[in-house]
């Protein structure tokens, strides 16, 4: 773990990864979704940071980083990875998230677009949530505060990831879920409250990377095509034997694909 200086505005993360040192490379930096941690990204950290910088954060409220009070909106948790890029004097980088993580990504190129060499959108969706799914998630907010996330753990585990999985990527998805504090089920409430980024999206003047699990139920195929016809410059990838966390469940195909998105970004950059 390290740990985030103290002189900041504000403390939003005691724990990151931030691994590699290559200068001539852009850096990566990986936004992870509810209710897990960085540690999800753990693939890529091993894969990528022996050729550029990746930093991978645990948002507040989650992981070892701090829980604070209320609900923490999209827009600050942009501001926290901001605030943790200037602290470690990274100038511009490829910003890359899932699920929620792919959300916050979206604020954060609205707030410093100028600093983003490249986007990765992966298993996300950038529409306003609908009556239904503000009823849905703020339902869900109250039961986990509730309960703890055990129970919520078990239900959704073979929905995160196919059912197909591996016992160990399972056993890690459950580990990140039933870790997470209740508290930070208010972020559910934040995924409630969205802006809606798919104008934002036309607007990408950054090469972008689209990637989704072909069995993905949260978020389908169908998402990733509008997302990915949206943006005026991307590639789609549909993982074939994966859901939500095509990262974990199938690496390889992963980190190809973004192998071959991040050169594509030096090369430009």
């Amino acid at each position: 773990m390290t740990p985030f200086p103290e002189f900041l505005a504000y403390e939003a993360y005691e724990a990151y990864e931030d691994k590699g040192t290559d200068t001539s490379a852009v850096p990566l930096v990986l936004v992870h979704g509810h209710p897990f941690d960085r540690t999800m990204w753990a693939p890529q950290i091993a894969e990528f940071s022996a050729t550029r910088r990746v930093i991978a954060p645990d948002l507040r409220g989650y992981g070892e980083s701090p829980r604070t009070p209320g609900v923490t909106r999209f827009a600050r948790f942009a501001e926290d990875i901001e605030a943790l890029l200037d602290e470690l004097k990274v100038e511009t980088f490829v910003l890359a998230g899932l699920s929620m993580g792919g959300q916050i990504v979206m604020d954060g190129y609205r707030q410093f677009g100028s600093r983003v060499r490249g986007l990765v959108l992966a298993d996300t969706f950038p529409a306003a949530e609908t009556p239904e799914g503000v009823r849905a998630r703020n339902a869900m907010a109250d039961r986990l505060l509730r309960e703890g996330m055990r129970g919520y753990a078990d239900e959704v585990l073979e929905k995160m990831v196919a059912p197909y999985a591996s016992p160990e990527v399972k056993a890690h998805v459950h580990r990140m879920m039933t870790s997470a504090p209740p508290e930070g089920a208010a972020a559910l409430r934040a995924r409630a409250g969205r802006p809606d980024y798919r104008e934002l999206l036309t607007r990408v003047s950054v090469p972008a990377l689209v990637v989704v699990g072909a069995d993905d139920a949260y978020t389908p195929v169908s998402d990733a095509e509008a997302m990915h016809a949206a943006l005026p410059d991307s590639t789609l990838l549909v993982v074939e034997g994966a859901a939500h966390m095509p990262n974990l469940e199938r690496p390889e195909e992963f980190n190809g694909a973004l192998g071959e998105f991040l050169a594509r970004v030096d090369g430009r950059s």
